[in-house]
């Protein structure tokens, strides 16, 4: 049985330390900065198997034009206890304390095309993404990130709207594609452009990934590099238009975004 709690000790923040090595296998937050976090509004939730943490979602606060949010900065798993949904529970475990702490908004930041991640954030937690961030982290060493520019999606999550709070349904009508894929002779997807738009005018589109990113990274550098400049030049095509990512509809072997005009969505007073 998996058992979470907020963490907020020394002793708690060497436990992250050490999970963020077998998770990330890259340099550790030092406890002094993940310490000060949670005493100045932040918030860290750990899972628990057999008294051994085996999770966590870290946060801090942020401010942006005069208002406070939540920034979940990092959310991390042991690799024997992925795929059981524990990362839903910490976000939503997160999203309670939260709330009783005063926010109504958090944020955090992933790799659009990691299909597993967009499904927690769009699918499964209704979270929204309309901002597209180059290069955030410019470039990164561990193994999740060598390589490729360190482009990420930036999730608004809503708390307390009724899009959340509801786990609305979103009506994605008939989508429009603007891409799609096949895969080449050693089984590796490769992205195939629609024809060019001039104006995007429909009420949905949709845009095809890769189901495997880190697979196809490590078979091909090349075609990996294709994918991301391919699809953040659709991305931002969508975002400046007005478009949100509202789902990702796990198949097979690819993932398919969704995307909705923002101001359908029922994001409460906030529509930022």
């Amino acid at each position: 049985m998996i058992q979470y709690k907020e963490l907020k000790t020394m002793a708690e923040m060497e436990q992250i330390q050490d999970l963020e090595g077998r998770v990330w296998g890259m340099t550790a937050l030092p406890t002094h900065q993940t310490l000060t976090a949670v005493k100045n509004g932040g918030i860290i939730v750990g899972a628990y198997a057999d008294g051994e943490l085996i999770g966590f979602s870290y946060g801090f606060a942020g401010f942006d034009n005069g208002k406070s949010y939540l920034c979940s900065h990092m959310l991390g798993i042991d690799a024997a206890y992925r795929s059981r949904g524990i990362g839903e529970m910490l976000k939503q475990r997160q999203r309670e304390i939260a709330i009783r702490k005063g926010y109504d908004m958090m944020k955090w930041t992933y790799d659009p095309l990691e299909t597993r991640n967009a499904y927690l954030n769009l699918t499964k937690l209704n979270g929204i993404c309309h901002t597209y961030i180059e290069n955030c982290y410019g470039e990164m060493q561990d193994g999740f990130n060598k390589g490729l520019p360190s482009d990420r999606f930036e999730i608004h999550w809503h708390l307390k709207s009724p899009h959340v709070v509801e786990k609305q349904s979103v009506n994605t009508g008939n989508p429009r594609t603007l891409n799609t894929l096949s895969f080449n002779q050693e089984s590796l997807p490769v992205f195939h452009k629609e024809k060019e738009l001039a104006e995007l005018t429909e009420y949905s589109y949709s845009i095809d990934v890769p189901k495997d990113f880190q697979g196809l990274k490590a078979a091909s550098q090349e075609l990996a590099m294709d994918w991301r400049l391919q699809t953040r030049a659709l991305f931002q095509k969508l975002f400046t238009a007005g478009y949100a990512a509202v789902r990702l509809k796990a198949y097979e072997n690819y993932g398919k975004y969704i995307f909705v005009k923002k101001d359908i969505l029922d994001l409460g007073g906030d529509q930022s």
